[in-house]
């Protein structure tokens, strides 16, 4: 029996055997050796059978292999809902159901307000409007000033949603659970999750938060006469208080910390002093100062003084 160094005839072939390439060398035919290229090298595994790449079992280890399936990170959005800050808001449209029905509106108008603006300021302003006999005109108005609040949460968390296969549509459907419990946790959590279970694992995460607060604005309308008004007050203003202490608790940078620092201070006053457009007010007055302070602490010369400083 002949070996591998014999010919066909038994005699010995003292051709010497090409010695391999070493890794990442030039490869004629594009890329190089040893490197993720038109040839890589062959696996332990070369005989083993593989699925085709178009086949529907190589797809599955694709997406897999890109961050999971979808349907899997919806499930887990939708079961990872947070608990402080869920029961937070589930106790405060618990407050918003009582004021609904002590407005004068049905269960299923109440929960309707909750669905479609999800959004408990807005939510109240309407109900406060229409129970006052306001035109339905003004407290759409009033409704939409409530509003402007969520365009700029809504540019910065957009960007976290790209990446997925999912049809683009189901972005913009998830614009609608922008709001201040969805948007403080997923600045928090959506940057830790790879780019293709973002979108999905977001969908789940606002069904589930959607889905409470309508079940505890329908609690809160039944629960109507058992709530005391001063216990309904409360449980509206929770989520502007939660809000409040998470942006303190996820502020980076000297303008975060200004921004909340003035706006704090102007608020009471311009409310005092212009009761009207006192929010609008204080969030350009608060948010055009923090920024220029913002810009000025990152300046070169403020950078280089600190490190003079620094040495000395």
């Amino acid at each position: 029996m002949s070996g591998a160094g014999d010919d066909d005839g038994g005699r010995h072939n003292t051709t010497p055997a090409p010695s391999p390439a070493p890794r990442g060398s030039a490869n004629p035919d594009g890329g190089s050796v040893g490197d993720a290229g038109p040839f890589p090298e062959p696996s332990d595994t070369a005989g083993a059978h593989t699925e085709p790449v178009g086949s529907e079992e190589g797809h599955r280890e694709a997406v897999g292999a890109e961050g999971g399936r979808p349907a899997r990170a919806f499930l887990k959005g939708l079961t990872s809902a947070p608990l402080t800050p869920g029961v937070i808001l589930f106790a405060a449209m618990i407050g918003f159901g009582a004021l609904a029905r002590d407005a004068g509106f049905s269960a299923g108008q109440a929960v309707f307000l909750t669905v479609t603006i999800y959004q408990l300021p807005g939510q109240v302003a309407l109900v406060d409007q229409l129970g006052r006999g306001a035109a339905l005109s003004a407290a759409a108005f009033a409704v939409v000033l409530t509003a402007v609040r969520l365009f700029p949460m809504t540019v910065v968390l957009m960007p976290y949603l790209r990446g997925s296969r999912l049809p683009r549509w189901l972005a913009y459907v998830g614009a609608h659970f922008i709001a201040i419990t969805v948007w403080v946790e997923s600045l928090q959590r959506l940057p830790r999750l790879p780019p293709a279970e973002r979108l999905p694992y977001y969908l789940g995460f606002g069904c589930m938060l959607l889905t409470s607060t309508a079940v505890a604005t329908l609690m809160g309308y039944h629960l109507s006469g058992a709530v005391p008004e001063l216990m309904r007050a409360a449980l509206l203003f929770l989520t502007p208080i939660y809000f409040i202490l998470s942006m303190v608790a996820t502020a980076q940078g000297h303008g975060d910390r200004w921004a909340i620092v003035l706006g704090g201070a102007l608020g009471p006053l311009l409310f005092l002093a212009l009761p009207g457009p006192d929010l609008l007010l204080t969030g350009l007055v608060a948010g055009t100062g923090a920024y220029l302070i913002g810009r000025m602490a990152n300046s070169p010369v403020a950078k280089g003084d600190g490190d003079k400083e620094t040495h000395a």
